[in-house]
């Protein structure tokens, strides 16, 4: 909210006045803050740069613009781009720029801010996003044009992405590595007030802003002028304080405890497809999981289905492979999908040496076949874990659970400590593969440590040789099912979006825009009262 200043004159009419202002502007600031706790799946960033962060979460969706927003539906809009076309050979795109829009800190965006933040990229992790940009070109002041050093059908879907979210030249700079976490500028629909790391994030409207996409019917400041996302990873938790009236939102509610909050007829909610998939991740640089056979007995143990219903309630989709059903680029050969089947992981782990002893562990070379699985502390994943350790008891593995907190995890993953982990990705395109499976990104975020020739000449041709929409489907269908193949995970489920909200606080839109519940909607939400 915008401060107001006050003239005090000597007059105690005047003071007194100033006062009663003062006291009602403090009373309406109240009226329109509002708590949103993050989902697990975002808990754990370190900061809010958008260029060289590998985790973040929807607070960078409330600080940044993009070029381009994406619909639920996949469909594109334009948001600080007005407008874009391409050649017909791919080779160029030329985007015609909003006016007058401006930075947090009062700097001007235009296309010289293009040119400054392409270059950014180079040697951070998300520098593929941009890897097929050989340069920027500014046509004027508010036009400008990539010019490719190859087609890229991929890279409007590349622009939407949070990771695309612009921050001001100046405050990036001037920042350098303290960036993202001291402080974090773009042209939101909010403003970054201060951010703990690993508890919260407190953002203020800005009430400049005037430049919403046609995803949100508000296309000026949000209604809600102070806003913190918080960080709470137990779930119980977060459902106590949403009844509770400590937080007016949650931003994922896992399907096995919706019954729990339905029954509160103060909680309300909007759902979303979902965007991602829970799996069990191999490390294949540590026994037993550099044997393919391992682990491919070791997914065919694992039941969907059973999990389907007993952790998500039926909820959502059961993943018999790496990508979201939604994806052209899943429908991979029915034959290489990886469902249940106890009998051939039986058959694989007795033809592979590792034979059952009395006690029903199987053992090779006099080593029992002990593993430790990996998962984080929110319920879902540790439910998950306790079902898929009595599975894998079914064909003789010993199974320990060892549970950390989400950052942790991470830590363990970087560092190649783990065996085995239940883990999930929210995604909503084909080239995640390329995040967690080229060999470029090992040690991290590629933690199964995959070295493959073969996987990685059909990782280049789907990233890097792609020229139609048409062309990279075909190909990344090709990547996807190599992967499959070669049992890099264990596929479990498939997730819808559930957002919840308390009704005596928030009035949250009937229908959600973009593809999670970000800044689109986000805006259009009003405190109640």
């Amino acid at each position: 909210m915008n401060r107001r200043r006050f003239l005090v004159s000597a007059s105690v009419l005047t003071l007194a006045a100033s006062l009663g202002l003062a006291a009602r502007d403090a009373a309406a600031a109240a009226d329109t803050e509002a708590v949103f706790a993050l989902a697990s799946s975002e808990i754990g960033a370190a900061s809010q740069d958008p260029i060289r962060a590998t985790l973040l979460s929807t607070v960078v969706m409330l600080i940044y613009d993009r070029l381009i927003e994406q619909d639920v539906d996949q469909s594109y809009h334009p948001h600080l781009a007005e407008s874009w076309e391409t050649s017909a050979d791919g080779m160029s795109w030329t985007f015609k720029l909003r006016q007058g829009v401006r930075f947090h800190d009062g700097e001007p965006f235009n296309a010289a801010t293009i040119a400054w933040w392409i270059p950014k990229f180079k040697g951070t992790p998300n520098e593929y996003l941009v890897d097929a940009i050989d340069r920027v070109e500014a046509v004027d002041e508010h036009s400008f044009r990539f010019v490719m050093k190859r087609a890229d059908p991929n890279l409007i879907f590349n622009l939407a992405s949070a990771f695309m979210g612009i921050p001001s030249p100046k405050a990036y700079d001037e920042a350098g590595d303290s960036y993202g976490v001291a402080v974090a500028v773009g042209t939101g629909p909010y403003k970054l007030e201060s951010f703990a790391v690993g508890q919260e994030a407190i953002l203020v409207a800005n009430e400049d802003y005037a430049w919403g996409c046609d995803l949100s019917e508000n296309k000026a400041a949000p209604h809600i002028k102070r806003l913190t996302m918080r960080e709470i990873p137990d779930a119980s938790t977060a459902f106590l304080e949403l009844k509770t009236g400590g937080v007016g939102m949650l931003l994922g509610v896992p399907s096995q405890f919706l019954p729990q909050l339905e029954a509160d007829q103060n909680v309300g909610f909007r759902t979303l497809p979902g965007m991602g998939v829970t799996y069990l991740a191999f490390n294949t640089r540590t026994e037993p999981f550099g044997d393919i056979s391992v682990r491919q007995a070791t997914a065919l143990a694992v039941d969907q289905g059973a999990i389907h219903k007993s952790v998500f309630n039926g909820v959502g989709l059961e993943a018999h492979q790496f990508l979201i059903s939604s994806l052209p680029e899943s429908k991979i050969d029915p034959k290489l999908e990886i469902r249940h089947d106890l009998g051939k992981a039986n058959e694989l782990l007795d033809k592979a040496g590792w034979l059952r002893g009395g006690d029903g562990i199987r053992a090779k070379d006099g080593k029992p076949l002990k593993i430790k699985l990996t998962a984080q502390s929110e319920t879902a994943f540790k439910r998950t874990a306790e079902i898929v350790q009595a599975q894998l008891k079914a064909v003789g593995m010993d199974v320990e659970i060892v549970i950390f907190d989400s950052t942790t995890v991470v830590d363990q993953l970087k560092k190649g400590l783990h065996q085995l982990a239940v883990r999930h990705y929210d995604w909503n395109n084909a080239d995640i593969l390329d995040w967690f499976y080229s060999a470029k990104n090992i040690p991290y975020p590629n933690s199964s440590g995959w070295q493959d020739e073969k996987s990685q000449e059909l990782h280049d041709i789907a990233m890097q040789q792609s020229k139609t929409p048409e062309e990279r489907v075909v190909n990344f269908r090709k990547y996807h099912e190599n992967l499959v193949g070669n049992f890099l995970f264990a596929p479990i489920h498939e997730p819808v979006q559930n957002y919840a909200f308390n009704k005596t606080l928030l009035d949250v839109p009937e229908k959600l825009r973009g593809t999670q519940l970000v800044q689109a909607t986000v805006v259009d939400i009003k405190v109640v009262g």
